[in-house]
């Protein structure tokens, strides 16, 4: 189901345009109006779901089965070294647009993109804990 008011829906029902690179049934990757990098694409899913975890298993596996190849391709088209893959989920997370939406950011030696990663350690109890919480949630 779409959403009325969402941008990314409605370049995935054709109501507004975009530089499309690839759709499928289940999703459309397009090219980034605002790009990090030459080639960065966005991969949606065609129907609205704000955020990652609000999508079925087998929606999110015929939208993320498409990454591989994007990322082929893109890579393949700018002459990239390599990828980034990112999906911001949630506000606090970056994500900006409310739709479910993977980048593929192709990369060259020396682009000055980078990102911050910032380590942290967990003690045993602190570690020991999260895990019997996680697996909790997840049924085990």
């Amino acid at each position: 189901m779409a959403s009325e008011d969402c941008i990314f829906c409605k370049i995935a029902s054709g109501v507004l345009p975009a530089r499309k690179v690839l759709e499928t049934d289940e999703c459309v990757a397009f090219l980034d109006v605002a790009p990090l990098s030459p080639g960065h694409c966005l991969l949606i899913p065609k129907h609205h779901f704000g955020t990652f975890d609000q999508m079925p298993a087998d929606v999110a596996g015929a939208v993320l089965s498409r990454l591989p190849g994007l990322g082929r391709a893109v890579a393949a088209a700018t002459g990239a070294d390599g990828f980034n893959i990112l999906l911001n989920n949630g506000k606090v997370a970056g994500q900006v647009v409310e739709h479910v939406h993977a980048h593929v950011i192709p990369r060259k030696e020396g682009d000055g993109l980078g990102y911050r990663w910032r380590p942290q350690t967990l003690d045993d109890t602190t570690a020991d804990g999260l895990c019997r919480r996680i697996e909790a949630e997840l049924g085990g």
